[in-house]
C-alpha cells in the first residue's frame, strides 16, 4: 500500500525539497548512496573491491532534458573511468559502470543518447572496464534494448537490464539469452499499469523465477539482481560459481554480500553516486518497507 504513495512522492517537488534540506537526510542517504562526488565513488569502490566484491557505479542524473547537461553527464562517466583506471580498479571486471540513457539525452533525442553511450563504452573499453545500460520505465524498454543491440555491435560485452515485473520480460529473456550476452535481471522499481506489469509481490516473484530459469538455461552470462534469499538460492543451485553473477544494492544486506563472496560467488554491488540522489532513494524506499523504517528512524534521531 505504501509503494504508490512513495513513488508519487518521488515526483513531488515539495516533498523533494523537504527531504533534501532536512538536516540529517544526507547522512542517512550515505547508507544507500556513495556520495555526491566522483572521489566518493572511487573511494567506496576501493573499499568494496578490497573486500573481494565487484562494483557497478551509477552516476545519478536521470530524466535529463537539457542537451548540455546530458553532455556533462557523459563527461562525468569519462572522468570516473579515468580515475578508476588510474586507481587500478578496472582490471578483471572489478568495477564497471551503469548508465541510464535518460541521463545522457534519451528524453531529448535517441541519437544523442546513442552517441553518448558509445563514447562511454569506448572509454570503458580503453580502461579495461564494461558498461551496463540500465532499464527505466516501460515507455523506454524498446528504445533501450534497441540501443543495447547497436552498442553490442562494437562493444559486445555491453550489459542489458530486464525487469521481471513486466509481462513481456520472459520473452525478452529468451531473446537475450545468447552466447556472451550479459543480462541483469531485477524485479523493477517504477510504477507501471496493471495491463503491462504484475502488481503483487507474489506475481513479481513468480515472474522472476520463470525469467531466471530462462537465463540460467541459456548460454549467456546472467546477472542476478536480488536480495531475496529464495531467488539467490535458486540461482546458486542452477549454476556453478563464476558462470553468473549476483548483484545487490549498496547499503542493503552488506553482511550477506560478504557471506556469498566468501562462499566463492561473484557478488557485484550496485553503487549510485551524485547530486541527483532523491529519485533513486525514493525507489529504494518503495521497494522495501524496512528501508522506509530505517530512513524515518534516522531522520527522527538526534544522535
Amino acid at each position: 500500500m505504501l509503494r504508490p504513495v512513495i513513488l508519487a512522492a518521488s515526483r513531488n517537488s515539495l516533498v523533494k525539497s523537504l527531504v533534501a534540506t532536512a538536516p540529517l537526510s544526507r547522512r542517512v542517504v550515505r547508507r544507500f548512496v556513495a556520495g555526491e562526488s566522483v572521489a566518493d565513488a572511487v573511494a567506496v569502490s576501493r573499499t568494496l573491491v578490497g573486500a573481494r566484491l565487484f562494483v557497478s557505479l551509477d552516476h545519478l542524473g536521470e530524466d535529463t532534458v537539457d542537451a548540455e547537461q546530458a553532455t556533462e553527464n557523459v563527461r562525468a562517466y569519462l572522468d570516473l573511468l579515468r580515475l578508476l583506471a588510474t586507481a587500478g580498479l578496472t582490471a578483471y571486471g572489478q568495477v564497471e559502470v551503469s548508465v541510464k540513457l535518460s541521463a545522457i539525452g534519451q528524453s531529448i533525442d535517441d541519437e544523442l543518447a546513442l552517441r553518448g553511450a558509445r563514447t562511454i563504452c569506448a572509454a570503458a573499453h580503453a580502461a579495461g572496464s564494461m558498461v551496463t545500460v540500465d532499464m527505466e520505465d516501460h515507455t523506454r524498454t524498446d528504445r533501450t534494448l534497441e540501443t543495447v543491440s547497436e552498442l553490442r555491435e562494437e562493444f559486445p560485452k555491453t550489459g542489458a537490464v530486464l525487469q521481471a515485473y513486466l509481462h513481456r520480460t520472459e520473452d525478452d529473456c529468451r531473446a537475450l539469452a545468447t552466447p556472451g550476452s550479459r543480462v541483469r535481471l531485477c524485479k523493477g522499481a517504477y510504477s507501471e499499469p496493471a495491463h503491462l506489469a504484475y502488481q503483487t509481490r507474489e506475481q513479481v516473484d513468480a515472474s522472476y523465477r520463470r525469467c531466471l530459469d530462462v537465463l540460467m538455461a541459456g548460454p549467456g552470462f546472467p546477472m542476478v539482481a536480488t536480495h531475496d534469499p529464495a531467488l539467490i538460492a535458486q540461482a546458486t543451485a542452477a549454476r556453478a560459481p563464476g558462470s553468473f553473477e549476483l548483484q545487490m544494492l549498496y547499503g542493503i544486506r552488506p553482511g550477506e554480500q560478504q557471506r556469498l563472496a566468501a562462499a566463492g560467488h561473484s557478488v557485484r554491488v550496485y553503487v549510485p553516486y551524485g547530486e541527483q540522489w532523491y529519485g533513486y532513494l525514493m525507489r529504494r524506499l518503495a521497494e522495501r518497507p524496512a528501508n522506509l523504517t530505517f530512513f524515518l528512524r534516522a531522520l527522527a534521531s538526534r544522535s
